[in-house]
This record gives structure tokens, sequence and C-alpha cells, in this order.
């Protein structure tokens, strides 16, 4: 039941930001073509619900002779293709907004697990046994808001299981609060290091 008026929630509110965000999209477009050669937004095949694969959109934070398969944390020296503007987005999570497309479309949801890279068989392996590969994958999750990127793979596919059992309209809340609160603060982003997906 609450699957249904998830989706319509979804639909709803990533056309209604879209809209009003576009005066945004269009400045930083604008910002990203100024910073770098290359285009404004990087695609990406992700792991959607069912472990079916799509295409997630982002705006580009790197050069275009970055490796566009392996996860940011796994780089030697991610700093060395972050561009100008690129910094910026990353700690504001503003990289992020072209996501309401895939939200819009139905792909991911605004909350849930965020969609493991395609090769990322580790992570796909422990949200499998936690059952968290079964829904869509989110904008923001209970694993974003309890550490992101300082967190362990299983502690983050855990958290995404916990998720998975307690879904509801006040968690989704919750969730969504706890994240404008860590964005603002801009916690619990890491480049680098051997944690983080």
């Amino acid at each position: 039941m609450y699957s249904s008026f998830k989706r319509v929630g979804d639909f709803l509110l990533s056309g209604l930001g879209m809209i009003v965000l576009s005066p945004i999209f269009l400045l930083l477009g604008i910002s990203i073509k100024l910073s770098s050669p290359g285009p404004v937004f990087f695609l990406q095949k992700r792991v959607g619900a069912g472990k079916k694969l799509f295409t997630m959109l982002k705006f580009r934070t790197m050069r275009t002779d970055a490796p566009s398969e392996v996860p940011t944390h796994l780089l030697e020296d991610p700093f060395a293709y972050i561009t100008g503007i690129g910094k910026f987005l990353r700690k504001t999570s503003l990289d992020e907004l072209p996501q309401l497309w895939n939200i819009f479309t139905g792909d991911m949801s605004i909350v849930g697990p965020r969609p493991a890279l395609w090769n990322q068989d580790d992570l796909v392996a422990c949200r499998e046994r936690y059952g968290a590969n079964r829904i869509k994958p989110g904008l923001t999750g209970l694993a974003q808001v309890r550490g992101r990127d300082e967190l362990p793979i299983e502690q983050k596919a855990a958290y995404d299981g916990e998720y998975c059992q307690h879904m509801g309209f006040a968690m989704d809340c919750r969730i969504l609060w706890q994240t404008v609160l860590s964005v603002l603060a801009g916690k619990n982003v890491s480049e680098g290091g051997p944690r983080g997906s």
C-alpha cells in the first residue's frame, strides 16, 4: 500500500522540484561548462530495484579523463580529477539534483538505498543478504544520514536492510529532514580513503 503512495509522491515531488529548481539547473550547467571542457551531465550505469541496471544522471564534477567506472574513494588521488566547481557540487550534494529525473521516470525514489555502481559486486552482495536489493534506490537514504562516506560497506548494507524492513511515511520524512541538516552541515563527505562506496 505504502509503495503505491510513495511512487505518487515521488512523481509529484520530483516533477515539482525540476520546475522550481530549473533556474539553479541552468546556473549550474553554465558553471560546469565554464569550469572545464565536457558535457554538463555525467551518466553512469547503476543497480536499481531487483538488481536491474539503469542510467543515473549527475552533474559532472570530474574531468572527462577521470576513470568513469571506479568509485571515487578507490581512486589514488580523486582531487586530481575533480573540477573547480566539482568540489563545491560534491560538498553540497548539488551534483545529485539531476536524479530528480530518475525519480520522475520511476528508476529511483526520493528515499531508499543509494544506487550501487554496476560493478560494485561487494555492495550488491551485502545488500542481497539484507534484502535491500528489492526496492528502488533513492536520492538519499538511512545510510546517508547515519554516516554516508564514512561507513564501511557492510554497515551501509545493514542500514539499507533496516530501511527496507521499516519503510514508511514517518521514516521517509525523518530521513529527508536529517538529510537537509546533514547537507547544510557538510557532514560525512569523503573523497578518498578505504571506506565509502
